[in-house]
């Protein structure tokens, strides 16, 4: 990074909701249709066709500005920002302006020691998505308007950020909550959830915000921060050249790293805002306020404290289960079945994240529930299975939804825990390797594990380790 330079950093996040239709009509916001399928007259803008707006979209509206500790407008308005696009069929997009419906808003970000950074939010705000342009072939260039009118949330930041890696936290940290709260899928690959990165550089000490060009809908968390990273170097060597930034909207290619000019910046005069004269003056009241902060779910950074002080896990264990609302969800269901908290987390970090990812599903689809999942470990506490032998019990589970008790009788894989069966088995592992074994009795302990490991494998897993230890133990002694 040049040491001249301050870096200066704004994002406007456009977060898709979750609604089954559109934010002023009825057609479905379902990804993937055939194109042009899921229009009407006023998402194509068509004339005399009235917007008529959804509730649901305000609701989540509300949600988000009180995860973000914004202040929820009592009295908003719809504007028309004006701009011809070919994937813009009224002419103008219906959005918010001067009065939107949340300001003032935080997130707090994590930094270097365990150090916080509170990053600003200047407004989220309501308005409708554009069509889509498809590109490429002999056939030109076509437009889908399935996605105009898709009800979005932009939130926009503060120039807060000094670095990429601080945009990356903020845009995760914002990321898992509208996934949290359930209002955005957060498919990035889909455009669910979209950012515009503003970056400029000014001298250190300068107050002045330097000239900021615009990145344009990076969905990946990698490519925003490479296109940062790569508008950096760029602006920071126009500067030392003794050049100068254009306000521009810049386009970043990911295949190479490099961004290329798109269009100037606009400013918003340029959009000739004015008040939707369709759409009323939205009115929430602090009831309906008071209803959503009381449903709003327990959010992540919250969760992750309650674990360590109620659960006292490790603080690791308590962000990994926390990340993720579904992921906590199980977690806590087997807690309250099986209260080992630390044995419950072990358990769902390790084997049940390993067969998701192996299987490619969400903890939503998975096979072992936690009923299931606790009388699995109910066996491991009462010796009847060891750890080993419960992996494989596990994986039966994930096959077959059949309880661990039923796959213990059916694989005959309960503990060996008769001493007098045990012991027979040691003792001929111990005849077929005296010479080992008057190493352990001499003092090297480290061959401890080769015997048990060999009646382990003798026994097919069956033999209760701990029983196996105490019996090497006494034969030492004799």
């Amino acid at each position: 990074m040049h040491s001249r330079y301050e870096v200066v950093i704004g994002l406007e996040v456009h977060v898709q909701l979750t609604t089954k239709t559109k934010i002023f009509c009825g057609c479905s916001t379902a990804f993937g249709s055939h194109p042009n399928s899921q229009t009407c007259p006023v998402c194509l803008g068509l004339p005399g066709a009235l917007p008529v707006l959804n509730q649901q979209v305000v609701e989540y509206a509300i949600r988000a500005g009180l995860a973000t500790n914004c202040q929820i407008a009592p009295r908003s308005i719809f504007a028309r920002k004006n701009y011809f696009y070919p994937d813009l069929p009224k002419g103008y997009q219906i959005s918010q302006f001067e009065l939107p419906i949340t300001e003032h808003g935080w997130l707090d970000i994590d930094k270097e020691a365990g150090e916080k950074k509170r990053i600003g939010i200047t407004r989220i705000h309501m308005e409708e998505d554009a069509g889509k342009l498809l590109h490429g072939g002999n056939s030109g260039s076509r437009v889908d308007l399935n996605r105009a009118c898709t009800p979005l949330l932009e939130v926009v930041s503060e120039p807060d950020m000094r670095s990429a890696d601080e945009a990356i936290e903020y845009l995760k940290q914002l990321h898992q909550i509208v996934v949290y709260l359930g209002i955005c899928d957060g498919n990035l690959e889909e455009g669910s959830f979209r950012c515009d990165a503003n970056v400029s550089l000014r001298p250190f000490g300068q107050v002045e915000l330097g000239t900021r060009a615009e990145l344009k809908n990076i969905n990946s968390f990698r490519f925003i921060k490479q296109a940062i990273e790569y508008e950096v170097e760029r602006q920071a060597e126009l500067l030392d050249d003794g050049g100068k930034v254009v306000q521009e909207t810049r386009l970043f290619d990911a295949d190479t790293g490099v961004s290329r000019s798109m269009r100037g910046k606009e400013e918003a005069h340029d959009y000739r805002y004015f008040p939707d004269p369709d759409l009323v003056p939205l009115v929430v009241d602090e009831a309906w306020i008071s209803r959503v902060r009381a449903e709003l779910p327990e959010m992540p950074l919250v969760k992750r404290q309650r674990y360590v002080e109620q659960f006292e896990l490790p603080d690791y264990d308590a962000g990994v289960l926390s990340a993720e609302r579904g992921v906590a969800e199980y977690f806590e269901a087997l807690v309250d079945l099986h209260a080992q908290p630390k044995i419950c987390s072990n358990w769902v970090m390790g084997e049940v994240m390993r067969a998701l990812k192996e299987n490619g599903s969400t903890i939503i689809d998975c096979p072992v529930s936690p009923e299931l999942l606790a009388g699995l470990l109910k066996r491991i506490d009462d010796n009847t299975i060891s750890n080993k032998i419960a992996k494989t019990v596990f994986e039966e589970i994930w096959q077959t939804g059949k309880s661990a008790d039923q796959v213990i009788e059916e694989k005959g894989l309960k503990q060996v825990s008769d001493s007098g069966a045990i012991e027979a088995i040691l003792n001929e592992v111990i005849a077929a390797n005296m010479g080992q074994f008057e190493e352990l009795k001499a003092g090297k302990d480290k061959l401890t594990g080769f015997f048990v490991g060999q009646v382990m494998k003798l026994s097919k897993g069956k033999a209760n380790p701990g029983m196996v230890n105490q019996l090497i133990q006494k034969k030492l002694s004799e």
